[in-house]
């Protein structure tokens, strides 16, 4: 299989497998049928041996594990598009979930996510970023391991108990940044994010996995809770962005892609980020097509993206827009003119008549090159349109290898662990030896004084640099996101 079948007009409307790597935007109001040609797409996918990854918001998307059935609509459909090769179909289905209750667990370490995605999951200022970033330094050269909220608070808590010492190294570390990044966390754990940090941290390799008849997997992220905390589900969108960029190697133009990757409300990923952030991502897109992976941004308007993320999505598709003011009809018009022109029609006035389920298309050709936009119906899912079925659903769980690999957590020695061996082993001091300690001290006035000395906490884990340094390494090596290189 070299094409896709996604559509039809009075022709096949395909999207080349060679170029499914160079990206996409599926755009459109709510309900106009993004969901189903996210459905088809997936499908295809699947069947051309491309494993997929997509967040199910509204609870729609799992369904694509049942086999469908012919109703009168798609009937309907079948016969406007004369499709004589139309079936229904299940697919290979793995559900994943952060909250740990409707999929396999999917964690990852504080340490691996890095300063950058956690400050945007703080919603951190400029300040307090600066102050995060000394927080993970430490972390990273002292070679203390980040797994959990548990260690992020003990580290935190011991920085800001030693203020002084640190920002001798560092630079000045604020007492009121500290407590701002502690607040942010207590929200976070209250809105139960804490589960997403922990071990056995997922690994990207079990997003690209086959079943028996070689059909692609497709992984499905309940999103269903996680849509209700959109700096959560943006952060976990980028994280996995970022994992992918780094664990993969190049492979240049391959014949189709290693996995295609699927952001539904992608605006979300922008949303009050920063200039940095948003730089990184247009980076990331640019380069990551060379790894073999597809990236498609599902929103509502192509103006919810970034222009320089914008134009690097090659195959579009672009499903109706309302025009109510004057806003939308810039939207609309904007949309417009990202597509090669057709002499057929008035592309801007088209988007705003489109029916449900028809949409303008514009893939890449096997050159590279846009085609001049067709305006086409997508085609019927062959999986089940609706809610996937309860009992399905659990079998999957169940069923899934990767439930027994991920369902139990196991903590080893980390950063809380290790401080609490520092705060174990620093001595009671008596009264007695409290006052011969002063007698010292009011002695020594007189002389010169020497440079203030090491934490305890520093002398101990310089201590452990010199045993497990070498194995580990003085400092985490960072990626482009400033996530933990595994």
């Amino acid at each position: 299989m070299t094409q896709l079948k996604i559509a039809k007009n009075e022709n096949e409307v395909n999207l080349e497998l060679s170029q499914a790597n160079r990206h996409g935007l599926i755009a459109g109001a709510t309900g106009t049928g993004k969901t189903i040609t996210l459905k088809v797409l997936a499908e295809q996918f699947s069947k051309a041996g491309v494993p997929v990854f997509m967040s199910d918001i509204k609870g729609d998307i799992s369904s694509i594990a049942e086999s469908g059935s012919i109703n009168d609509k798609i009937q309907e459909r079948l016969d406007l598009l004369k499709l004589d090769d139309y079936s229904n179909n299940a697919y290979p289905v793995t559900l994943f979930d952060i909250f740990q209750k409707n999929g396999v667990p999917v964690r990852t370490t504080i340490t691996e996510m890095g300063p950058l995605l956690i400050g945007k999951l703080l919603d951190l200022n400029n300040t307090q970023l600066g102050v995060l970033d000394i927080v993970f330094k430490v972390a990273d050269e002292s070679g203390l391991l980040l797994i959990d909220m548990k260690d992020f608070k003990a580290l935190l808590k011991e920085i800001n108990a030693n203020r002084a010492e640190y920002a001798e190294k560092y630079g000045n570390i604020s007492s009121a940044s500290i407590g701002a990044i502690q607040r942010s966390l207590l929200r976070l754990e209250s809105e139960g994010a804490e589960t997403f940090f922990g071990e056995p941290a997922l690994e990207l390799e079990d997003f690209i996995k086959f079943d028996e008849s070689g059909k692609g997997m497709i992984n499905v992220l309940d999103a269903s809770v996680l849509y209700q905390k959109p700096k959560l589900y943006a952060t976990f969108l980028l994280w996995l962005l970022s994992e992918l960029f780094e664990s993969l190697p190049e492979v240049g133009d391959p014949e189709k892609p290693k996995i295609v990757f699927f952001f539904d409300e992608a605006h979300l990923l922008f949303n009050d980020s920063s200039k940095e952030l948003i730089e990184k991502v247009e980076q990331v897109v640019r380069l990551i097509r060379s790894k073999g992976v597809g990236i498609y941004f599902v929103t509502q308007n192509p103006i919810d993206i970034p222009e320089s993320v914008l134009g690097q999505l090659g195959n579009r598709v672009q499903h109706a827009l309302r025009s109510y003011t004057p806003k939308d009809q810039k939207a609309i018009k904007s949309a417009a003119q990202t597509f090669r022109q057709n002499e057929n029609f008035d592309t801007a006035q088209v988007i705003g008549e489109l029916k449900t389920g028809e949409a303008l298309i514009s893939f890449l050709n096997e050159e590279g090159q846009p085609n001049i936009v067709e305006r086409a119906f997508i085609r019927p899912p062959e999986s089940k349109i609706g809610v996937i079925d309860e009992h399905v659903k659990k079998d999957l769980i169940n069923n899934s290898p990767l439930n027994e690999t991920y369902k139990e957590t196991f903590d080893r020695e980390s950063a809380f662990e290790m401080l609490q061996k520092k705060i174990e082993k620093q001595p009671e001091t008596s009264e007695e030896s409290k006052s011969s300690k002063k007698t010292k001290n009011t002695q020594k006035d007189s002389e010169p004084k020497k440079k203030e000395k090491s934490s305890q906490f520093q002398k101990e884990t310089s201590k452990l640099l010199s045993t497990v340094g070498r194995q580990i390494g003085r400092e985490i090596v960072r990626n482009i996101f400033g996530t933990k290189r595994r």
